[in-house]
């Protein structure tokens, strides 16, 4: 089991924290919990909120030296973190722990001085601030969470739930984390590079044409599906399809559509035995050469290397050989 610290700094975003109090209480593994997830805080006890709900927090920073994994949460007064958050940031980053921020937790990672030179993000409206406060910092204000290295950051709010989903599929792989998804009844894991939603919405009576479309192709991810399909099962023209699903979604048709095949392989990989040839053709990726190309790509393991690594058979679970709808 992995522990997981979620540090509180007064006034804490109680969002923030219900994020990965949540869905690493999700994750099961062969019966069990897969993480024990611990909120601390500087000063134990009654801890301020940024709205009027009361807070108690038992657990003192030690609980961050304890941790394999150390989460800041998002605060409202970003600019000043406390000096003993801080201290305790360097001492567990020296050892190796991995250190995430949720929103304005970034600043906390960034005047740790634990992000110099690195790609990071926090929420878009606090993006030139990070910038002009560390311009060593490689701020990207556009995306919804960066890794490099040991450390990760997420923008605002709801980013917070893709950063954790992240987590749990580095930790047990795509299969597990898809299923945290399904349980918290969130979208399945996104790519950290889409685009924060800052954009004007779409008008409601179109925002669900993309939508629809989008359940429609992950039901057929198997064929070889083209813009033009999309369009069509959208009722647009593919240039309309293309800038509706965009402004929705913050990536292409086909980049998205690509993510998806390539999360399906990494599933079919954790749960199945399938054969490399079947398995590429199951996902629409067409052949085990494209499938191994992909799958470095995105993950810098082969196919083989990663159902090594991630494969949930053998542990109580039943394979799935014959069926891969």
């Amino acid at each position: 089991m992995l522990r997981v610290a979620v540090v509180a700094s007064p006034p804490v975003s109680m969002f923030n924290l219900a994020i990965p109090e949540l869905l690493f209480n999700k994750v099961e593994i062969d019966g069990r919990p897969g993480y024990e997830v611990v909120i601390c805080a500087p000063d134990p006890g009654s801890v301020p909120t940024t709205g009027t709900l009361g807070l108690h927090i038992p657990h003192g920073l030690e609980a961050m030296r304890q941790a394999d994994t150390v989460i800041v949460a998002g605060t409202g007064e970003p600019y000043a973190p406390d000096p003993r958050v801080l201290q305790v940031l360097r001492e567990v980053a020296d050892d190796g722990v991995r250190i995430a921020s949720l929103c304005t937790g970034a600043f906390s990672l960034a005047e740790a001085g634990l992000l110099s030179g690195r790609r990071v993000t926090t929420y878009w409206a606090h993006a030139d601030e990070l910038r002009r406060r560390h311009p060593d910092i490689e701020v990207q204000g556009d995306v919804l969470y960066a890794q490099d290295g040991q450390f990760l950051t997420s923008s605002g709010y709801a980013a917070g739930i893709d950063l954790c989903l992240h987590l749990i599929r580095t930790d047990y792989g795509a299969a597990v984390a898809n299923t945290v998804a399904r349980l918290a009844l969130v979208a399945p894991v996104r790519p950290g590079g889409q685009t924060q939603f800052t954009q004007t919405p779409l008008p409601p009576e179109r925002g669900t044409v993309c939508a629809d479309t989008r359940g429609w192709a992950m039901r057929n991810l198997d064929k070889p599906l083209t813009l033009a399909d999309l369009a069509r099962h959208a009722g647009v023209s593919v240039r309309t399809l293309t800038r509706r699903f965009h402004a929705e979604n913050g990536v292409s048709p086909l980049q998205w559509l690509l993510h998806q095949r390539i999360e399906r392989a990494k599933e079919l990989l954790e749960t199945t035995t399938l054969p490399m040839d079947q398995l590429a053709t199951a996902c629409g990726l067409g052949t085990a050469d494209s499938l191994r190309a992909h799958l470095v790509r995105r993950t810098g393991l082969t196919p083989s290397a990663y159902r090594a690594q991630f494969s949930r058979l053998g542990t109580g679970r039943q394979a799935v050989t014959s069926s891969v709808a």
